[in-house]
Parts: C-alpha cells; sequence; structure tokens
C-alpha cells in the first residue's frame, strides 16, 4: 500500500513527459517554470514544496504567442521599474527627513555619505524616469494596436489613470522632496494651480491644516498615500488584463479570429510563464540601466530654495506644460493637462469602429499624429528658451 502514491506520481509524471512528446508548450513551460522535470533532485524537491504551497504553476497559462514579445511587455517592463523606484526609495528613506529645516541637508547626506545612498538615490530616480517612458510607450502600443476598443475600453481607462499617478502623484511629490530651488518653485506652482481647482484642489493648498507645513505633507503623499493608489489601480488593471485576456493583434482581430476580441484557447499556444520570465529578465536589465546612470549621472541637488525667486525649469517631463504656462500664466498648465488626459480618455469613445490597423483609422491617426507634434513642439521650446517668471 505505501508504494501507491509512489506509482502515482510516476504515472503522473509519465504523463507530463508525454505533453512535452507531443509539444504541448504551455505544458513545457510550466515544467520549465516549476522545476517539476527534475522531481528527484533537491532543486526538483524544492520546486515541488514551493509549487504545493503556493500554486505558483498557475503562472503558466496560456497565452497568445505574441504577448511574449517587447512591444506586449512594455507593461510589464514598466511594472518592474514601479518595483525597482519603491525598494530603492524604501532604502533612501531611512535617510530623509521632512522637515523644511532639514530636508535639502538630509538629502545631501544621502547622496554624499549614507551608505549606497549615491547609488539608491540615482537608481530611484531613474528607475522613475523609467517608468514614465515605459508608461507612455505601453499607452502608445495601446493606441497602435486600437487594444482599448471592446470589452477593454474600461482598462484603458484605468492605464490613463496610472499614467497620471505617476507623472503628477509619484514623479512630481519626488521631485520636491529634494527642496532645492526647483523643487520649491514646482511645489509653490502647484500650490497656486491648487487654488485654481477651489475645494478640489484643498490638499495643497496652505489654509488645508496650519498644523503640517506643505512639505512633510507631500512627503506622506509620495510614501503613502500615492503608492496606496498605485496598488489599487495596478490591481485593477492586472485584473482586467486577466479577465479579457491579452489582446489580438489587429491582423488577427480583421481576419475574425478573435471573437468579441479575445483569442479562443486553441490560438493561445504560448505560455505565461515565459512572459514572466522575460519581464524579470527585462526588469533586470533596467535595474543595470539606472545604476549605471546613477553612477555617470547622478541627480543634481540645487541651491537652497529661495522664495523671491523664479529661475528654474521643471522636469523634461513637464516641459510640455511649461510653454503654456509661459502663454496663459499658471492656468496654462492646468489647460495642457486637461487637453492631453482628456483627449486621452476620449480615445476609446471616439473611435467605435471595428477597424484595428492605425492606417485604417484615419481618425485616430490624425489625433494622435497632432498630439505628438504638439508634445513634441512645445517640449522643444520650452528645451530653448530662458526661464519666465510665472508666479505672482
Amino acid at each position: 500500500m505505501a508504494l501507491a502514491p509512489a506509482a502515482g506520481q510516476r504515472r503522473q509524471d509519465m504523463a507530463q513527459d508525454s505533453e512535452i512528446a507531443r509539444g504541448d508548450g504551455t505544458a513545457r513551460s510550466a515544467r520549465t517554470f516549476t522545476g517539476a522535470g527534475q522531481r528527484g533532485t533537491r532543486p526538483g524537491r524544492l520546486w515541488g514544496w514551493i509549487e504545493s504551497r503556493t500554486g505558483i504553476r498557475a503562472l503558466a497559462y496560456a497565452v497568445p504567442e505574441h504577448a511574449n514579445t517587447i512591444w506586449y511587455i512594455l507593461g510589464g517592463i514598466t511594472f518592474m521599474a514601479i518595483l525597482i523606484s519603491v525598494a530603492s526609495g524604501v532604502w533612501i528613506a531611512q535617510y530623509y527627513n521632512p522637515d523644511p529645516a532639514a530636508a535639502r541637508e538630509s538629502v545631501l547626506f544621502i547622496q554624499n555619505e549614507a551608505l549606497l545612498g549615491d547609488v539608491m538615490r540615482g537608481i530611484h530616480i531613474w528607475s522613475a524616469y523609467i517608468a514614465v517612458i515605459g508608461a507612455v510607450l505601453h499607452m502608445v502600443r495601446v493606441f497602435i494596436t486600437a487594444s482599448y476598443k471592446a470589452p477593454r475600453e474600461v482598462n484603458w481607462l484605468v492605464g490613463v489613470g496610472l499614467l497620471g499617478l505617476i507623472m503628477f502623484g509619484a514623479f512630481f511629490t519626488g521631485t520636491v522632496l529634494r527642496w532645492d530651488q526647483e523643487a520649491y518653485e514646482a511645489m509653490v506652482h502647484n500650490m497656486e494651480l491648487a487654488s485654481l481647482l477651489g475645494a478640489f484642489g484643498g490638499f495643497f493648498s496652505d489654509a488645508f491644516t496650519t498644523s503640517v507645513s506643505m512639505l512633510p505633507r507631500l512627503y506622506i503623499a509620495h510614501v503613502s498615500i500615492v503608492p496606496l493608489l498605485l496598488v489599487f489601480l495596478l490591481i485593477a488593471h492586472i485584473f482586467l488584463i486577466k479577465y479579457h485576456g491579452i489582446s489580438p493583434t489587429p491582423a488577427q482581430e480583421e481576419a475574425g479570429e478573435a471573437p468579441g476580441g479575445k483569442l479562443p484557447k486553441e490560438r493561445q499556444t504560448a505560455s505565461y510563464a515565459t512572459h514572466a520570465r522575460k519581464m524579470l529578465g527585462y526588469g533586470l536589465v533596467v535595474l543595470g540601466l539606472a545604476g549605471t546612470l546613477a553612477v555617470l549621472l547622478p541627480g543634481a541637488i540645487g541651491a537652497a530654495p529661495d522664495p523671491a525667486m523664479e529661475i528654474t525649469k521643471p522636469s523634461p517631463i513637464y516641459y510640455w506644460m511649461y510653454t503654456p504656462e509661459a502663454w496663459f500664466g499658471v492656468n496654462g498648465v492646468l489647460y495642457a493637462a486637461i487637453v492631453f488626459f482628456g483627449l486621452l480618455v476620449l480615445v476609446p469613445f471616439l473611435d467605435r469602429t471595428p477597424l484595428r490597423r492605425l492606417r485604417r483609422r484615419p481618425l485616430m491617426l490624425g489625433l494622435g499624429g497632432v498630439l505628438v507634434v504638439a508634445l513634441t513642439v512645445l517640449t522643444i521650446i520650452t528645451a530653448v528658451t530662458p526661464v519666465v517668471s510665472h508666479l505672482e
């Protein structure tokens, strides 16, 4: 009787070997992912223990072949950049003091004296840049392949929310925490915008509370409020991807191979285990790139803030908003953000045709082209023009 479990295990292994012999790619990925093919070895037994406790083999579910190309892993690369930024942020947070009287000095301490402070701060900064760039490229891919169409309109809106939260939540608040001249000017701009929003901008106004100054409140937002919102939106985003499946390519959709916007199971011949491995591999590349840039191009720390001056430009990520500010005052920043994100929100509702190829969607091709040209021109104008004072 004691031999029965062993015999059952041998039959299970033989069945899995048969699946591999038949060329079942998903089964092969599952065995590679979990180490099931080396069950008798110590690593195999360890993987078996982990799988039985965590169910990690469930990650080896079927996905379309194109899901494992880099264009469909851009979202995963962005996710890895966010994780790297969070991990490095936890490190440097141990040395940061959000008191306005000590904030800039604590940043100098991180950069010049803290254990691995300069490297970790550099990785934190550059991984944040990579996260923003990755999120933009991911949305460009979704736009080009029309992956925002039914039934994925809601997930497009969640993605727009994530992009806004990364740019104006995580990245902006992190910029202010440096507490040099650029950081101070960014905070004052934000407070003036808050006054334009009335009750909706209350959190960013001095009148919101007199017991805590603005810098510690932005620090709290950076390390707790924004990350919690990111987690919520990421969970929603990932859930909707899993629920609807990886979107088909435009060719598959227009060929009628994806009824209802979903590929049938028989067309999903790859494994998410491969996707996950590639995502982790690209994550290591992001870490290496951020680490290299941290050494070669360390984050600058400007002079102590002087409330009487406005002498800096924002981060290049916000250049496209700075030119409208020169034209319309601080209101221009708000106008630019409303136009940009408003157009992104409207995309799935303006494009209701079943066509997927970009060249067959002239409205979206024109809208996307105008938006790219406008952002490029506004960015170049800011880059080549001198600083203009907008604050009163």
